[in-house]
């Protein structure tokens, strides 16, 4: 919710809340205490901005101290049912890679174990406290979940001979000591069976950490996976894959240090892995409601759900066991309709939807319930009301944000009136640990109106630098607007200060102390938020700011995932990086043969700064191309993609060239690179 019943009109106005600062609940918040002494403060009430990481205010641990009040702390369910089955921990709880790097420390979160801090809240304190727990764990005779070795959970189900593994985790590395892990105590089956519940990465990653190409492709381990997977994981991988991936670090705060005033989870996990990222192709597609299929002789019947929390997604369901996976259509926090690292927009109202139908269709028919994060829930009637808040959650800010938009109000008007009904908001499953009643219902507010709330004035505004110098200007220079940030961040207006202080970096980015302060801004920021995402991004921004960009951690695009491209999908991500202003005066024609498919021809045109691609087919009546080249799939991928050196594939006759052999190489002079290291909160 975006405000407590309780304020009074003083803290409204300011974004004050008594649950936190500024994300906490369901609200985009500010901070609180207005008018309080802070140190750090000069006679004349103006902030000293620190050099260094600052400590929480007055005013955020004031909040923070508020909060514990509101939600029901006595309430322990869920750390029983965490602990529930659980039978060995990886020790020490750390993954490396072939050469030695950490992919993934979970003892680096040894300091959960103590009091919650001032600069943290509460609420999440106490979710990373549960999403912290790590090992192997028997959530049902036969079914087994390995968790805290990744962001998402690996389940492990036994059957005849061997084990079906369901979402393999982000990394090769972490599927492999998880499933190390499980044989260590149940013995050195075979993974006899792949399921991917959905398209986004920390549920295929791990694939060839569990299993190799060879066994999926020979039937020894038939992949599953609902129809399209493959195509939206590319989408949302490669073609922008790196931009996603640099806001991913900001997001799940990867790169932060690990401690109270740094990144303490990401709210459904502790964070991504920053290992290997591979995808083995389905061989078996799901693709309607109630398909049954059998794998060792597990028995499952799948519920697709697309336009979830995927565009590809589906529940499985498992009759002979009345266990019912949710895949990530229902964990214990809110989730996002619109993730803050990027992705397309989600679909709140068939959400809820789906929902509905796995309760009719399931719920009421299991006696346990789990998903590929956190901790699964027992017992047919808590299963269905624990499904039942879920849908009901998605199904209030969809409707409510509706009715409100079609009264006039935009997006980030309806974020700050919005309130989630009690029974919601008090709710440890329904809290904003991951999504937040603010960004959502900007999302949805934006797939149904899109970037511009009908205010003319907003319709061509001045980008972001030229905006900045503006403001500046109106407000009377760079030190009078760093004045006036300082005033606000002692008043505790940490939104005000922000937006400031933003105005100074971009219209003057030498300027060390907007940048300082803005750190100092989004520390506090950072320190009272209950969503995790929203912390690790004030806190990766005051990182960056403080110390310079730490880039992208983790790479989407690996080589194992462009392995999986189509000859299409190859052609679609080349067409991303054509510089176009470069490509204006170019017009190129060729044919692109493949040997490994049986010569297909693909006709490739460069014109007007476009690159168009088709088949070509016999008797096509095409004009001759200015060349022909020859070469594999996976030859396509490496020089074009992969960034391998063209002239050493045709030299060592990997690629063949007939006609004017200079389209090639002009083809990759106009090829831009992405850039995974972008600035962020700088110009």
């Amino acid at each position: 919710m975006t405000g407590d019943p309780g304020e009074n009109a003083e803290e409204r106005r300011a974004g004050v809340s008594r649950r936190g600062v500024f994300g906490v609940g369901a609200a985009a918040l500010a901070a609180a205490g207005i008018g309080v002494s802070l140190s750090g403060c000069d006679e004349a009430g103006e902030v000293n901005p620190a050099a260094t990481q600052t400590d929480p205010s007055e005013h955020v641990t004031a909040a923070n101290q508020r909060a514990a009040a509101t939600l029901p702390f006595d309430d322990t369910a869920d750390f029983a049912d965490a602990d529930r089955g659980f039978l060995a921990a990886l020790n020490p709880g750390v993954v490396r890679d072939a050469t030695g790097k950490v992919v993934w420390d979970n003892d680096s979160y040894d300091f959960l174990g103590d009091p919650c801090p001032h600069s943290v809240h509460p609420s999440l304190w106490r979710q990373s406290q549960l999403t912290v727990k790590q090992g192997l764990y028997e959530i049902a005779p036969g079914f087994y979940q390995i968790r805290g070795l990744d962001l998402s959970n690996m389940t492990l189900i036994e059957g005849d001979t061997g084990v079906v593994v369901i979402d393999p985790l982000v990394s090769t590395e972490t599927a492999a000591a998880g499933l190390a892990l499980y044989r260590a105590h149940r013995g050195n089956r075979p993974v006899t069976g792949l399921i991917y519940s959905h398209s986004h990465v920390d549920h295929f990653g791990g694939a060839l950490g569990v299993t190799t190409s060879a066994d999926a492709l020979a039937g020894r381990c038939p992949v599953l996976a609902p129809a399209g997977l493959v195509e939206h994981a590319v989408a949302e991988n490669v073609y922008a894959g790196t931009a996603m991936a640099r806001r991913a670090a900001y997001m799940y705060g990867a790169a932060l240090p690990r401690g109270p005033k740094g990144q303490v989870s990401a709210g459904l996990g502790q964070t991504v892995s920053v290992g290997t990222v591979s995808l083995i192709a389905p061989t078996r597609d799901i693709t309607r409601t109630g398909q049954q299929e059998t794998v060792d002789g597990v028995r499952m019947v799948f519920q697709l759900t697309p336009g979830t929390e995927a565009p590809s997604e589906m529940n499985i369901y498992f009759p002979d066991r009345r266990i019912l996976c949710m895949a990530e259509n229902a964990t214990h926090t809110m989730h996002n309709i619109l993730t803050l690292r990027g992705a397309l927009v989600r679909d709140a109202h068939v959400w809820s939807q789906y929902l509905t139908e796995s309760i009719n269709l399931y719920a009421r028919q299991s006696d346990l319930v789990f998903s590929s994060h956190h901790w699964p829930t027992w017992g047919t009637d808590t299963i269905v009301e624990y499904l039942s808040r879920q849908r009901d959650l998605y199904a209030y800010l969809h409707d409510q944000t509706l009715r409100l938009l079609n009264q006039g109000y935009v997006g980030a008007e309806i974020a700050e009136q919005l309130q989630l009904p009690p029974q919601l908001a008090r709710n440890w499953s329904t809290q904003g640990y991951y999504g937040s009643v603010s960004h959502n219902v900007k999302a949805i507010y934006q797939r149904y109106m899109g970037w511009f709330d009908g205010n003319p004035a907003h319709l061509w505004e001045h980008p972001p630098v030229e905006n900045a110098k503006r403001h500046v200007d109106a407000l009377g220079g760079t030190a009078e607007v760093l004045r006036k940030a300082d005033k606000a961040y002692a008043a505790g207006d940490y939104r005000w200060a922000a937006q400031l202080a933003n105005y100074a970096i971009f219209a003057d980015p030498s300027s060390k102390k907007a940048k300082d302060l803005q750190a100092s801004v989004f520390e506090q920021l950072g320190y009272g938020s209950e969503n995790s995402t929203w912390r690790n991004f004030f806190l990766s921004g005051a990182h960056e700011l403080r110390n310079g960009s730490f880039g992208t951690p983790t790479q989407a695009n690996s080589k194992s995932l462009l392995g999986a491209l189509t000859v299409v999908q190859a052609f679609d991500a080349m067409s991303l990086y054509i510089n176009g202003p470069k490509a204006w005066d170019l017009r190129l024609v060729s044919d692109w043969r493949f040997r490994d498919e049986n010569d297909r021809v693909h006709r490739v045109e460069l014109r007007n700064g476009v690159l168009i691609h088709y088949d070509r087919f016999a008797g096509d009546g095409l004009p001759a191309p200015d060349a022909t080249i020859t070469l594999t799939r996976a030859a396509l991928i490496g020089t074009i993609l992969a960034g391998a050196d063209v002239m050493a594939a045709v030299r060592k006759g990997d690629i063949a060239i007939e006609g004017n052999g200079a389209v090639l190489l002009q083809l990759k002079t106009v090829l831009d690179k992405p850039d995974p290291g972008f600035a962020l909160v700088t110009p």
